[in-house]
This record gives C-alpha cells, sequence and structure tokens, in this order.
C-alpha cells in the first residue's frame, strides 16, 4: 500500500459555501498492490474543516492507522474489509473511504469489470452534470450561471445559505437568465435556521427549483417540510443508512445527496444508494473533492443507478487544475459517462504525484 498527497487548486479561484470557502482540494491518493499483479486506486479530499467533519492532516495520519489492519486482506470481500476497517478505527468515515474505493477498483479490475457493472449495471448512456454557483455580487453571479450553460451545463446548483431577500433576488436573476428548461438547485448547506428558510420560500414561492438542505438537521428539515412546496433534497444529514431512512420518514426528503467520503467509500455509498432506489427516491452520488481518479469513482456510482432515480453528479475532474489520471470519456455538454475499462477505468498519472508519504506492505 502506498499513499500519495496532492494539492489541487480549483480552475476558477476560491469556491464557497455558506460556511466557508477553500482555493482548492488536499487530496488523499492510495495506491493498493495485490499478489495478483493489479494495481488499485482510490482518492478522497476533505472542503476544507469548515464543511464537513473531516480534515486533510487526519485523512493522512489515519490512513497509517488502517493500513496495518488491511494489508494481507482480499480486496474481493468489500463487506469483510469494511468490518476489519471499522474495527480498527471507529468512526471516522472519511479516512476510510480512498482506501475502500482502491480496493473496490482493484476488485473489479481482477474480474475484468468496469466498477459500475460490478455494482449493478450502466444504466443509460451517460450521467447528467451540474455545475456549482457560489454566493458574488448579483452580476457575476450571473454571468458564471450563463456561462456554464453556454458550456453545456443544464443543471445548476445555485449556493445560498446567508441572507434569505438575497438569495431569492440572485435565484430569481439566474432563472431568469437562464430561463426555464434548466435544472436549479437552491443549496443552503445547511446554513439556515428554520425561520430564515422560511423567510427564503415565501420569497421565492413562484420559482422552479429544488431546494437541497436549508437547515442543518433533519428534525429541522422535518419541520419546514410542511411549509416547503417544493421538492427537497438532503445531503449533509446523509451519513448513515439511517440516517438516510429517516430523511425520507421523517423530513418527506424526495432526494439525497450521498457522497463517498461521508459515509466511508464506495461499498456503503453503493448500499445507501440501493436503498434510497427502492424508497422512491432520487439519488445524486458525489463526494467532497478530488480529481480524476475521485471523478471516475462518482460516474461509476452514478452510472448504476437506475435513471428514474438518477439525479446528476459533478465532474471535480474539470473543477481543478490538476489531473491525476487519463482515460475518463469526454464530457458532452452536460453529460459523461463512465469508463468503460475494468476497475475504475483510468490510469493513473502516478509520475503527477509525486513521492509516496506512506508506504507499507
Amino acid at each position: 500500500m502506498r499513499a500519495y498527497r496532492q494539492l489541487q487548486p480549483f480552475a476558477d479561484g476560491s469556491y464557497s459555501t455558506s460556511g466557508g470557502s477553500a482555493a482548492g482540494f488536499d487530496a488523499l491518493i492510495v495506491a493498493v498492490d495485490t499478489d495478483a499483479g493489479v494495481t488499485g486506486w482510490g482518492e478522497m479530499a476533505p472542503l476544507g474543516a469548515f464543511y464537513a467533519d473531516a480534515f486533510a492532516e487526519g485523512a493522512r495520519a489515519g490512513i497509517a492507522v488502517l493500513a496495518p489492519h488491511v494489508v494481507g486482506a482480499d480486496p474481493c470481500q468489500p463487506r469483510l474489509l469494511v468490518d476489519v476497517m471499522d474495527a480498527a478505527m471507529r468512526g471516522q468515515p472519511y479516512i476510510k473511504s480512498a482506501l475502500d474505493m482502491a480496493c473496490r477498483d482493484a476488485a473489479a479490475r481482477l474480474h475484468d469489470q468496469p466498477l459500475c457493472e460490478a455494482l449493478g449495471g450502466r444504466f443509460g448512456a451517460a450521467v447528467d452534470l451540474y455545475r456549482s454557483i457560489s454566493p458574488g455580487e448579483l452580476d457575476a453571479v450571473v454571468r458564471r450561471a450563463q456561462a456554464c450553460v453556454g458550456d453545456g451545463y443544464r443543471r445548476l446548483q445555485i449556493k445560498v445559505g446567508g441572507d434569505p431577500a438575497a438569495d431569492a433576488e440572485r435565484l430569481a436573476a439566474v432563472r431568469a437568465a437562464v430561463g426555464g428548461d434548466v435544472v436549479l438547485f437552491a443549496d443552503a448547506n445547511g446554513a439556515w435556521t428554520t425561520s430564515a428558510a422560511r423567510r427564503f420560500l415565501l420569497a421565492t414561492a413562484a420559482l422552479d427549483y429544488t431546494l437541497e438542505q436549508p437547515c442543518s438537521t433533519i428534525e429541522e428539515c422535518a419541520a419546514l417540510r410542511p411549509h416547503c412546496a417544493h421538492p427537497l433534497v438532503l445531503d449533509e444529514s446523509i451519513v448513515s443508512l439511517a440516517a438516510l431512512v429517516a430523511a425520507r420518514r421523517d423530513a418527506g426528503a424526495d432526494g439525497v445527496t450521498i457522497k463517498l467520503a461521508r459515509v466511508g467509500g464506495v461499498t456503503r455509498a453503493a448500499a445507501l444508494r440501493d436503498v434510497a432506489v427502492d424508497l422512491g427516491m432520487t439519488v445524486t452520488v458525489e463526494d467532497t473533492g478530488g480529481a480524476t481518479i475521485d471523478t471516475a469513482a462518482m460516474l461509476h456510482l452514478s452510472h448504476s443507478t437506475p435513471a428514474r432515480n438518477r439525479a446528476h453528479t459533478v465532474d471535480f475532474t474539470d473543477w481543478v487544475t490538476v489531473a491525476n489520471a487519463d482515460g475518463l470519456p469526454d464530457r458532452a455538454g452536460g453529460a459523461r459517462a463512465a469508463p468503460a475499462a475494468p476497475g475504475l477505468g483510468v490510469e493513473v498519472r502516478v509520475e503527477s504525484l509525486g513521492e509516496p508519504f506512506f508506504e507499507t506492505s
């Protein structure tokens, strides 16, 4: 096993949410070499410590703790590997994510299967993508939205969660600028109180959009639901299978966003995805950050989600100035397919990673 650190600056400058901003991703990349001569790769990157219960330094320290427990295990037994990691380290799913991804990549390569087929199938020709629009001056936000639409994207995530009136004004301006056939999500990243979220809902009652994670907890979102006529998607609250079920049962969520690093990797994300599909929810599978390797994993999980339940995913590899692998299919308008080669289907640019900061065998 080898672990690398890679800094990945954002191509468009700092990326902001209601909780803070970051200049790029600080990624952990893991390679797992098997005795069959196959190497699996995994990647994770937290969006700064302000965003979630995860931070880059913790991931690098944690991989050294987990590695001795996993070396010698069979990558073709993913549930067993999850159990081994959970026994070795309580919680900390983000530390386990890249390692789980690398093992799933190796297992699919050993079986000569693209990961999406190993996870259940390839639904449709490609996966819709969205682009995220950070808060800012009204004119700048509108120009950014128009540029994304001009580049072929038909789904936009507008960051909100600040002053409800200003957020409502920006959302209305974007809707007017891009037209009615572009899908809009208003994503507060859980920043509002129920009072602020109700003010936003009143101000945007006439607009067509999906509301994403307006308040921090499932309980708060459940209290808001009777006042929300728009589709409701929960993201930051979805940390486990129990949370997903509560989001549907208690908050009446129409959809969920499942982030690989938040739930512990591909194996657990796929389990949550399958339950969400059975519950009739729309599903977005993505991650907290990364580049080409991580984008490939998100595409495979998304492409193996039935099209009627699939919302979209995100092409992080185009967000950053660093590509760490080759082999992703080209983006066609606002969509992209999962690679057709075995495993993640990408060839890692090992030379771009520098020297590993950790090795064991």
